[in-house]
């Protein structure tokens, strides 16, 4: 009796057990799915919306280049427009607008980004561009991604944790709008705010979103960014050495790159630090700058500069004009972004100075834009899906390469001051420190 006892006790204990671990599977399984369902309603709300915007804007830009040059003594009016600008960001409370860096600070620390972000940087990339300032483009998508996600989130009442995963969708919708590149959208939301961390939990709504994003711009007209790269060697031992130098040689453009742009901001700090005379100076020594070099190659993103890189052409000061002027109109308070330029100081480097080193100008053109956006911005796997969503599949292993020895050399520099590099890039030691320390 008392052995019948026991199996009796044992069986129902058998029983509790194997019923608390089907009832928190049940519990796991439900809370999965329904996260897994808001997130495709939020990434694909997100995405339609800053896709919306994201090619209205890649629009705009794109009609005021073409005006530029017809109208080409519209430059003369870039000083005067800088004080426009100004004016705006004042009177719209936001003097102290971080741009990219307040972006990165917002997903990290939940800090609040407003929603009227994005109207205010569209409008000022526009008429930056429109009057021949040297700047990009995606500086102004990752804004207006990112504060129309965070208004959105807000709206819906997100906790902390989700509104952050909202703001890194906005980001990869507004990327991947602009430059049709939907992987590389979501891997440099995930990867830029903290090198060395992935948010993988964001990796799902990220891509969805970027996705969402780029088909909502071809719907309504966008052209996603290609490349046509030719002369990509074999891979043999004389590529991989001629690859690796020309990484390094990148990596200390990006280095210089940086520090332009550092040494340019406190030069305008130092001497000009009212914000008025700043931008109105600034917009002066652009248009002098501009007249006494004879071309209009450098003003604006310079596209057209970088398609020719890749046909095996290049100044050989092209890269060093670019980053300066570039500085020059950032650095005054124009707005646009860092990251066209560094496409265009990176492949028209490679693109001539690969030469030396017996590579083809296109195949160098590529590795160098690659390996120097590696190297600005800290982010070596949004570069290696970059050079596969922009040139192809051919010699990806190369690019890959170029991009490694670039990140490894560049050292501890970058654009975004706000960015947090949470590993030694040279042995597997945490350090968490702010980019530019």
């Amino acid at each position: 009796m008392d052995e019948m006892d026991e199996q009796v006790e044992q069986n129902e204990q058998q029983t509790g057990l194997w019923k608390q671990m089907t009832d928190g599977v049940s519990h796991r399984t439900v809370r999965n799915a329904w996260t897994f369902i808001r997130w495709i309603f939020f990434s694909c709300l997100i995405g339609v919306v800053v896709g919306v915007v994201g090619v209205g804007f890649h629009h705009a830009i794109a009609v005021v280049t073409e005006w530029r040059g017809e109208y080409p003594y519209i430059l003369f009016g870039l000083p005067v427009i800088g004080l426009f600008i100004v004016w705006m960001y004042r009177a719209c409370d936001m003097a102290r607008d971080g741009g990219t860096n307040l972006v990165l600070i917002s997903v990290r620390d939940n800090a609040p980004i407003r929603l009227r972000t994005a109207p205010l940087i569209i409008i000022a990339t526009v008429l930056t561009h429109l009057f021949g300032g040297s700047s990009g483009r995606e500086g102004a998508a990752l804004q207006l991604g990112s504060s129309i996600s965070a208004s959105v989130g807000r709206l819906m009442r997100l906790d902390d944790k989700d509104e952050r995963v909202f703001k890194m969708c906005g980001m990869a919708a507004g990327f991947s709008a602009l430059f049709g590149t939907p992987l590389a959208a979501a891997v440099f939301a995930m990867e830029v705010v903290s090198v060395g961390v992935m948010y993988y939990a964001a990796m799902f709504p990220c891509l969805l979103a970027s996705l969402v994003a780029l088909m909502t711009a071809r719907a309504l007209g966008g052209v996603p960014e290609a490349f046509l790269v030719y002369g990509i060697p074999q891979l043999t031992p004389l590529a991989l050495g001629q690859v690796i130098v020309l990484g390094l040689l990148c990596a200390l453009v990006a280095v210089l790159f940086c520090k332009v742009f550092g040494i340019i901001q406190r030069l305008y700090a130092r001497y000009l630090p009212h914000p008025y005379v700043r931008v109105f100076v600034g917009g002066c020594i652009v248009v002098v700058l501009t007249l006494l070099l004879g071309t209009r190659d450098y003003n604006g993103a310079g596209m057209q500069v970088i398609w020719r890189a890749f046909t095996g052409y290049a100044h050989p000061a092209a890269f060093l004009i670019k980053m300066v002027l570039t500085a020059l109109t950032l650095g005054a308070g124009f707005k646009g972004g860092e990251i066209v330029p560094a496409f265009f100081v990176g492949s028209t480097f490679g693109c001539y100075y690969g030469g030396f080193l017996g590579l083809s100008g296109s195949f160098a053109a590529g590795v160098g834009m690659v390996a120097v956006f590696c190297g600005v911005t800290n982010c070596p796997l949004t570069s290696i899906l970059l050079a596969y969503e922009l040139f192809g599949g051919d010699g990806l292993l190369l690019f890959a390469l170029g991009c490694a020895v670039s990140y490894m050399f560049s050292g501890y520099s970058g654009l975004y001051s706000a960015q947090k590099i949470m590993y030694s890039k040279l042995r597997p030691e945490f350090i968490a420190r702010q980019s530019g320390e």
